[in-house]
């Protein structure tokens, strides 16, 4: 226990014990006679807190039921899962895929020509296609394909029925201005980005819901003591009255110093009522972080915050915030993507030529029919005798090859779709990157105001523990002269306040140099540990 809430209790006991028994004999106090007269002098404190209803927590425990349960946290956890899920949709467009299609047809077709073959010609048609394509990093598409025809005819002159025709090619098209490399790529690279910058979004969301439930704690470990004070406080604001009415029955004493205890112990009791809500509020706030309320009236406080920190230099706090803050570098990282579409829009800003190729051959096979010409009794057969397996294997042998290449160019006049895009990229890249300076400018001055604050609290408190001696010698000295009827009520009741009020600045310096280190640690992204030069950042499995 601290050593000024030590000289709180200490006081209580020096300045309510003559109190306590005059008033035993009327009306116990809230607090037993038996208590405040233990040997421990810090007892009177000690059995007010173990009064307190509420369920203990420690600190601890309480990071990693906020980090599971933070609406915060599990936002930032949803859209972190989202951008995955946007790079994997991304990257699909760089997977091959399997195409294919079937097609049969028939048809009756009447004819007067005598090289018909019939008077009703009647043909059917099975179209096969199957293969593969993909799309390459730098905008190259690359397709394979084969395709297989079947015919059949009741023609006369049909030497092969049912016919077998086959052709296949392996094309390549590649821009060379338009769609080529980082415009081919640029979503997939600005979906890369995003979801860094969605990965440090959440170990921000982490870091910064650690900080709100340390500062949380630390005030709800304050307001437990000021309620834990202000109850001991009343309890003998209550002796003190009784006492007073003693006296003013002996004649020791006039009314006018029953009616200062009287206002003490409504002030006393009013100052009850607020530091009761305060510690209701503090344990609410930490429940709605946690997302499970107590089964208890209220949480309980079990860790103490340390006393001493250490102040790292802070041009080096600076420094290790602007390179490990997880907003900084989601910041940076949403700043990339808009680069990769300006990269993506230059290319596009430009007119299209590609270059385009293949390799194929053609086949052909079927069921050799003998064909009669009329005024010919001799029929003729085609050398050409098969099935479908016969004409697939032309196409793969090439034994009748077939290539092309040449370039496809287009030049849009005025290209004002193409030059507005790239110019708005670029806008919305020089937004971002001003966003991100002025969050390093802020981010900076925060780490040196926590910094500040930080280096003085020692300075802080140990000024709140000298002027909370001061007012203890006061009320020690304003007591023996009230007993010695050389001072009044009015006056003890005045500096027993202004202990109340330097307890409270006491806590109040403790809680706000804890709060300072908590800041700095999820400024500096968990380097800061508060008590060592620095810590490896919280990890996403624990939540800590």
């Amino acid at each position: 226990m601290p050593r000024y809430l030590q000289s709180i209790s200490g006081w209580v006991f020096c300045l309510f014990c003559p109190a306590l028994v005059v008033a035993a004999e009327s009306e116990p106090p809230k607090l037993s006679a038996q208590t405040i007269l233990s040997a421990s002098p810090d007892s009177a404190l000690t059995a007010a807190l173990h009064q307190l209803p509420g369920e203990y927590l420690h600190l601890d425990d309480a990071v990693v039921r906020a980090a599971q349960q933070a609406t915060d946290t599990r936002v930032a956890e949803a859209v972190m899962v989202a951008a995955g899920q946007s790079v994997r949709r991304e990257k699909g467009a760089f997977d091959p895929e399997l195409f294919g299609s079937a097609d049969w047809s028939g048809a009756d077709t009447p004819s007067a020509s005598l090289f018909a073959g019939a008077d009703v010609l009647k043909t059917e048609t099975t179209k096969l296609e199957a293969g593969a394509r993909m799309r390459l990093a730098l905008g190259t598409e690359l397709s394979a394909s084969l395709n297989s025809l079947q015919l059949g005819s009741n023609s006369a002159f049909a030497s092969l029925d049912p016919e077998y025709q086959a052709f296949g090619s392996l094309s390549v098209r590649q821009p060379l201005l338009k769609g080529f490399g980082p415009s081919a790529r640029s979503d997939l690279s600005f979906a890369e980005r995003n979801l860094e910058a969605a990965s440090a979004r959440y170990d921000a969301a982490l870091l910064a819901v650690r900080a709100d439930v340390e500062i949380l704690y630390w005030q709800l470990f304050a307001a437990e003591r000021n309620h834990a004070v202000t109850l001991i406080i009343r309890d003998r604001a209550d002796a003190f009255l009784a006492d007073t009415q003693l006296r003013a029955k002996a004649g020791m004493i006039g009314p006018s110093q029953v009616a200062n205890a009287e206002f003490f112990l409504t002030e006393a009791e009013q100052a009850l009522l607020d530091t009761e809500e305060q510690l209701d509020l503090y344990s609410d706030r930490l429940a709605s972080l946690m997302g499970q309320r107590s089964d208890a009236l209220r949480y309980r406080a079990v860790d103490e915050p340390p006393r001493q920190f250490y102040v790292a230099d802070q041009d080096s706090l600076v420094a290790v915030a602007l390179r490990l803050n997880p907003d900084l570098q989601a910041m940076a990282r949403e700043a990339d993507a808009m680069r990769a579409l300006e990269h993506g829009a230059k290319w596009d800003a430009r007119p299209t030529l590609d270059v385009i190729g293949s390799l194929g051959g053609n086949g052909l096979s079927g069921t050799a029919q003998d064909v009669f010409f009329p005024g010919d009794p001799n029929p003729v057969r085609t050398a050409i005798d098969g099935g479908r397996g016969d004409s697939i294997d032309n196409v793969l042998g090439r034994d009748y090859p077939t290539w092309n290449v040449g370039f496809v160019f287009a030049v849009p006049l005025g290209n004002r779709e193409g030059k507005g895009e790239r110019e708005r990229v670029r806008a919305e890249v020089v937004r971002a990157e001003q966003q991100l300076l002025a969050a390093q400018r802020s981010f900076a001055e925060q780490v040196r105001a926590q910094h500040r604050e930080l280096a003085r609290g020692q300075k802080r408190m140990a000024l709140a523990t000298r002027g909370a001696d001061a007012s203890i010698k006061q009320v020690e000295i304003s007591l023996i002269e009230y007993r010695n009827g050389r001072s009044t009520a009015f006056e003890v009741v005045r500096l027993a306040a202004d202990l109340a009020t330097a307890q409270q600045r006491y806590s109040a310096a403790l809680v706000r140099t804890a709060r300072a280190a908590a800041i700095l640690r999820q400024l500096t992204g968990g380097w800061y540990s508060g008590t060592t030069t620095g810590t490896d950042p919280i990890t996403r499995e624990n939540g800590s």
